[in-house]
């Protein structure tokens, strides 16, 4: 049966991330509405009477870069092409932009096949922070004051501009934490609960101290579970601290792009904002 694709209604995006927690992802609890406000037609499905038998998301940052990701048909459904339907109606509406996505070992041929380009590889680092030490920095909370400049940092580390999407990732539930010097920001990171633990990310920074320093101090406000981050696996001094702290690598994906790369600052990106959306 031809599948109807249209645009996934905030309930529907609801049930998407279930099927993300199905199948291991552990997505965050607020992550329906705070996916949605990074771009509203962003989140596509495929159905079949009125059954979602596949989704995915295909989230357009401004003209120039999208992003693809929670690409997922329900197992029972598989074989009968309605992923690939998916796939087709997002890729045509991210047409004519550079097209971001982290894959799983096991399709990395597949979306080479497609014209897909590894970038780098990330490992997700999961555990509390124990016996790290840092130097004399201090974090502190982001604020209404504060945002502006963050949302001009994250800027120069995210390869186009997202300010809708940041306004809502900023604020509670999510812990959103600053290094502020005489210059202006010097380093952000979010942590959000989970279904499971909490993830952070992004976390960008200047260097590794303060990436560090940004990472205590979230676990400082995170009890009752661990925390997990994404991490280019370029960020070998950062990566060693984590080993030394008692994190350990619970999971890898490759950064893939289709199309030109977008200029940005890749030296601080130490955690990735999310898999699902870049």
């Amino acid at each position: 049966m031809k599948p109807i694709i249209r645009m996934l209604s905030l309930g529907e995006l609801t049930d998407l991330i279930d099927w993300a927690a199905a199948e291991g992802w552990n997505p965050g609890l607020e992550d329906a509405a705070m996916f949605q406000a990074a771009d509203p037609e962003g989140f596509i499905g495929a159905f079949v009477g009125n059954e979602m038998a596949a989704a995915i998301s295909a989230v357009a940052y401004g003209d120039d870069f999208g992003f693809i990701g929670l690409y997922i048909c329900r197992p029972e459904m598989r074989g009968k092409g309605y992923g690939k339907a998916v796939w087709a109606a997002g890729m045509a509406r991210l047409a004519g932009r550079t097209i971001g996505l982290d894959g799983v070992a096991e399709q990395r041929a597949n979306y080479e096949s497609k014209g897909f380009k590894p970038i780098y590889e990330t490992i997700r680092y999961s555990g509390r922070p124990m016996g790290l030490t840092i130097g004399a920095k201090r974090s502190r909370i982001v604020t209404a004051q504060l945002v502006p400049d963050i949302i001009r940092y994250d800027a120069l580390c995210f390869p186009a501009p997202r300010r809708s999407f940041m306004m809502g990732w900023l604020k509670p539930p999510h812990h959103a934490l600053a290094v502020v010097s005489s210059q202006g920001t010097t380093g952000y990171a979010v942590v959000r609960p989970c279904r499971s633990g909490f993830k952070v990310g992004p976390l960008f920074a200047d260097d590794t101290e303060t990436a560090l320093t940004l990472l205590l101090d979230l676990a400082g406000a995170c009890e009752g579970g661990d925390l997990h981050i994404d991490v280019p696996a370029t960020k070998v001094d950062f990566i060693e601290a984590l080993d030394a702290a008692g994190f350990s690598p619970t999971f890898a994906t490759t950064r893939m792009h289709k199309g030109p790369l977008p200029a940005l600052a890749a030296n601080r990106i130490f955690g990735t904002t999310t898999l699902e959306l870049g």
